[in-house]
């Protein structure tokens, strides 16, 4: 796999991952009643503590595609 291979490839992937993100954080702003009753009856986590995962959960896939995705497709652009 060339570097301009493993470019297309980084930035696909951040594309997707960011499409993801995106579709998540529309849904749990639009929908965020029903999946914290939905998620704390299947879970089995209190209503009061899901607010809490739900951003912890959105921060930290975040990082990952910075850190995974997008800092590896950028260094890539550089050296190419």
């Amino acid at each position: 796999m060339n570097l301009n291979e493993m470019t297309l490839f980084l930035g696909w992937c951040a594309a997707i991952n960011i499409g993801i993100l995106t579709f998540s954080a529309l849904v749990l702003f639009l929908f965020k009643g029903f999946l914290i009753n939905i998620h704390s009856k299947l879970a089995g986590v209190s209503a009061s503590q899901l607010p809490s995962l739900f951003f912890a959960y959105m921060g930290n896939y975040k990082i990952g595609i910075l850190i995974f995705n997008l800092v590896p497709y950028i260094a890539l652009k550089l050296m190419s």
